[in-house]
């Protein structure tokens, strides 16, 4: 048992550390308004997570990853979010440092725990995940629901650690990011790559 809870860690941190829209939109929310709001982000996201548990536990990630029309409906909304988040990136990482700089002090848009929840929540691949790699991760010995728990927590937990200690390097990065010219270049960086994760997500196949 404790070999095949082994193995789940590390596929579940493999999958975890894997640079995705999580991460992207994490970046935009510390270049947008800092480390706190990021830190917020990180909290959506893996409330999102937790979601997606119970969704699973409850059958529905099951009926979404089997149905072809809501899971084209949950992918569609998904990517318009993540274009839309990268477009508002790009917009606001327009033009010269002094507008950087009003960015830089200027309230965030929107809600940080709200993003990182809607863009976790929109992400169909985890209902595909998680009615079908996590289940064959589940140890054994342990009945099918505990065992669902314990690796969605497990995730939900390598996920916070991960993203956090992502911020954290961030905010000490802190100095070099707030130069008007590195922060506008990654500011427009963060942008164009949400927005190709919104069409590469448009464009998977279900």
């Amino acid at each position: 048992m404790l070999t095949h809870f082994m193995a789940a860690i590390g596929v579940l941190g493999l999958l975890t550390v894997v640079p995705g829209p999580d991460m992207a939109v994490v970046t935009r929310r510390a270049l947008l308004a800092g480390p706190g709001d990021a830190l917020r982000t990180v909290g959506g996201i893996a409330t999102g997570l937790l979601l997606w548990g119970v969704l699973t536990a409850a059958g529905l990630a099951a009926v979404l990853a089997a149905s072809p029309v809501a899971y084209l409906a949950v992918k569609l909304l998904g990517a318009g979010y993540l274009v839309v988040l990268g477009a508002q990136a790009l917009w606001q990482h327009r033009g010269t440092a002094p507008a950087v700089a009003a960015a830089e002090t200027g309230p965030a848009v929107g809600s940080p725990w709200r993003t990182g929840l809607v863009s976790n929540v929109l992400n169909p691949k985890i209902a595909v995940f998680y009615t079908g790699l996590l289940p064959t991760l589940a140890p054994p010995r342990l009945p099918t629901a505990w065992a669902m728990t314990l690796l969605v927590l497990l995730h939900t937990f390598l996920t916070l650690a991960w993203l956090g200690g992502y911020v954290l390097v961030l905010s000490k990065a802190g100095p070099v990011l707030h130069r008007p010219r590195v922060h506008r270049a990654l500011g427009r960086i963060t942008g164009v790559v949400l927005i190709g994760f919104g069409l590469a997500v448009a464009g998977t196949a279900g």
